[in-house]
């Protein structure tokens, strides 16, 4: 049997042990990317079943970003390709969503493209007919934009670090209502003082010092938060007004490396989210916070086979899991290809 053979099955036998016989047929490769979509990241459920994913292709940037759609049947798509910062030239394309509106809200993170001025910004594509028509630059001057999520009147952003000096680093995250949105772009004042800032944090791992990540709303409008360092999942309730009035820490650590995307099950509550650090995909009750471990495997996989490669994002879909494996060469990972959207099944 031949070296990378091997190593995979070792890899393939890790991730039975951990997960048991229940979970014993593992991840599949739900789409494989061509070279173009190097980099998949985030996604979003559209209201037909269809999944917008973003592509920054942060492992080979001679590609440009694009958002892409993946059609109930796993086929792929081209949306739109998003527009270059006018100064660094560059497209750092992370969260996205929906909003009421029937738009795509995107968070172009420039400091993933290297770039820690205060360049990164929050896009709108215009879509018409399930087409694209244009895309539009709404706010600029966060730092590390990250996640993107639209509840109610407004649209909600993560910044993964308000300062980068800071020890214990500060993170957060921005409300911005549909209705402030006009002809010139919002421009944020830097280090957390701008009036937007809904609500902040502390991240202590002096390793990864990453921030407020994957964000979403349940069903009774509670906002969850990742904070990625931490490991941790984050709750906050909100008041009419949209103003936070209490805050508890859901889980924490529990088998959770990192806590990177998430995603919300409106039926059940549960809370699903990417480890990026653990090369796994959990599930937190948001009452008791227990923290179940769906599937992990070592890292290095290849992503062959469908085997996590450095998950950053999930996306539920019927009885599926949707897993983007950003496969970036930290952590000790090799990034390569294939470049795959895993897909787990759920009980």
């Amino acid at each position: 049997m031949e070296r990378k053979a091997m190593g995979i099955v070792a890899v393939m036998l890790v991730g039975l042990l951990i997960n048991g016989c229940a979970s014993s047929k593992g991840p599949k490769i739900g789409v494989e990317l061509p070279e173009k979509y190097n980099t998949p990241d985030g996604m979003v459920l559209a209201p037909d079943g269809s999944i917008y994913l973003n592509i920054p292709n942060f492992n080979n940037d001679a590609h440009p970003a694009k958002v892409l759609k993946i059609t109930t049947n796993d086929k792929i798509s081209e949306v739109v390709t998003l527009p270059k910062h006018p100064e660094t030239g560059k497209v750092g394309a992370l969260g996205i969503d929906i909003g009421p509106d029937g738009h795509l809200y995107i968070a172009d993170n420039q400091s993933m493209c290297g770039f820690n001025d205060h360049q990164s910004r929050l896009l709108r594509v215009i879509m018409k007919d399930g087409k694209a028509v244009k895309t539009e630059v709404l706010v600029t001057g966060f730092l590390q934009s990250n996640a993107v999520s639209c509840h109610g009147d407004s649209v909600y952003v993560t910044e993964t670090s308000l300062d980068l000096e800071a020890d214990p680093m500060p993170s957060g995250v921005y409300r911005f209502k549909y209705g402030e949105f006009g002809t010139q772009p919002i421009q944020l004042q830097p280090g957390g003082t701008d009036r937007h800032l809904l609500l902040k944090f502390l991240t202590h791992n002096k390793e990864w010092r990453v921030g407020a990540n994957g964000m979403g709303f349940d069903a009774e409008g509670r906002l969850y938060v990742c904070n990625f360092g931490d490991a941790s999942l984050l709750r906050y309730t909100l008041n009419s007004a949209g103003q936070v009035v209490s805050r508890e820490e859901v889980a924490k650590g529990d088998g959770m490396q990192s806590t990177d995307g998430l995603k919300i099950c409106p039926k059940t509550g549960y809370v699903y989210i990417a480890d990026f650090l653990g090369n796994a995909v959990h599930k937190v009750c948001p009452e008791s916070g227990k923290v179940t471990t769906i599937w992990q495997n070592e890292n290095n996989s290849g992503g062959v086979g469908g085997l996590l490669d450095k998950p950053s994002e999930v996306c539920l879909r019927g009885k599926k899991i949707y897993v983007a494996n950003i496969d970036l060469p930290f952590d000790d990972n090799e990034h390569d290809a294939p470049h795959t959207i895993s897909v787990l099944k759920l009980k």
